[in-house]
């Protein structure tokens, strides 16, 4: 599966230590190879077409992604520090998700 990486997805991964940006940029691979057969533990539907990419280590990451035109897209990642996704993570995720329709 072809994936798209926006240019605020490649800012926050380019952000992150390198340890978490190794995890990050395998689970990405890993999303490429099994497309929309991914699933937890390193995959989750949010809402309809919304899903996050999960990446675990010393912090937990956040990646939002949507399908369009048969590619993924990454639209939004985050570093999660509650057990519910932010609200406005998830506003700012639905507005670009939005852009691509």
């Amino acid at each position: 599966m072809e994936i798209h990486i926006t240019t605020a997805v490649k800012e926050f991964i380019a952000s992150l230590e390198e340890s978490a940006i190794a995890k990050v940029l395998r689970t990405i691979d890993l999303l490429e190879k099994f497309g929309s057969r991914f699933q937890l533990p390193h995959s989750k539907s949010i809402s309809h077409g919304l899903f996050e990419l999960r990446i675990y280590g010393r912090r937990e990451i956040r990646i939002f992604y949507g399908y369009h035109r048969k590619r993924a897209i990454l639209l939004h990642g985050f570093i999660k520090k509650s057990r519910q996704i932010p609200g406005q993570e998830l506003h700012i995720t639905q507005s670009r998700l939005k852009d691509l329709t």
